[in-house]
């Protein structure tokens, strides 16, 4: 029992973490709290839909072509809605943000209507058991990917030039010119990696749930956020092990609690932590400077 509930945990906490990370790193460049992150998501799981059933990709080739188009769709966005209210005040940025994500909530439900669609079956389902154990190649599948992407997206920013500028834009904005950094260039990678990696999430909720609609960005996309912010918004790290809490109480809360509960302890999980770490289990204080 518990070896089963503690793969079903890892399986969900992968496709929060992937999630968390884009709300983490828009954070971290911009102090922007990116609410149309959620369904970008839900985006990429229609995309990879599409890419399946009608233009009959195998997974191999789906996987990164629905990451490139989820990535090029976070630029347009950053592009078009975001950049032109960076020195605006911050609630016009929150307002847009919002509106972006009603605009694709609403373009979506105009192009496949609101019914649910089934996820199509892209990687051949097997099972491996050891007594009441058993798990799935999806699952394991799903685990090793994300772990792989989080593990390079970690390297990625910490070994490399262009990941030293992120974290360089990250710790002061106004320097981080002077220092030949091209402000627009790095945002803009910032958007297309965050909404890369929830395109992957969306396909990994599709192969691990298979039914979608356009609203189920919304509560996926919040439980994401408070990832994040449990574990330490601007900190990939902390989006990481806030991603596998989360999905660690959420499997528990579900098998041995009615799952009417499930969401109330989720979200009074992230009260409880705030109230003792105000910026998460790994985020740092901001200070001001006079």
């Amino acid at each position: 029992m518990i070896l089963q509930q503690s793969l079903n945990a890892l399986q969900l906490g992968s496709i929060y973490a992937l999630i968390a990370l884009g709300y983490t790193m828009v954070y971290g460049v911009l102090r922007l709290i990116n609410f149309a992150h959620g369904d970008i998501f839900m985006v990429g799981s229609y995309a990879a839909l599409f890419l399946a059933a009608y233009c009959r990709m195998p997974f191999a080739v789906i996987v990164p072509l629905t990451f490139a188009a989820i990535a090029l769709l976070g630029v347009a966005i950053e592009r078009l809605a975001y950049r032109p209210l960076r020195n605006a005040p911050r609630v016009s940025a929150v307002i847009t943000a919002l509106s972006v994500g009603l605009f694709l909530e609403t373009i979506t439900l105009a192009v496949v209507g609101p019914e649910p669609r089934k996820f199509p079956a892209l990687v051949g389902y097997r099972t491996f058991a050891a007594g009441a154990f058993a798990a799935s190649n999806v699952q394991l599948m799903i685990i090793a990917t994300s772990a792989g992407l989080m593990a390079a997206l970690e390297l990625f920013v910490a070994k490399t030039r262009t990941g030293m500028a992120m974290r360089a834009l990250s710790w002061d904005k106004t320097y981080a010119p002077l220092l030949g950094i091209n402000i627009d260039a790095i945002v803009s990678l910032t958007f297309a990696l965050g909404t890369g990696l929830a395109a992957v999430a969306g396909i990994f909720v599709g192969l691990a749930y298979p039914v979608i609609d356009p609203y189920m960005g919304i509560v996926v996309g919040w439980k994401a956020f408070v990832s994040a912010v449990v574990g330490g918004i601007g900190s990939i790290k902390g989006a990481v092990a806030g991603g596998f809490i989360l999905g660690a109480v959420e499997i528990v809360s579900a098998a041995f609690l009615p799952s009417s509960y499930k969401d109330m302890i989720v979200f009074g999980l992230l009260l409880a932590i705030l109230l003792v770490r105000p910026s998460g289990l790994f985020g740092m204080p901001v200070q001001k400077k006079v």
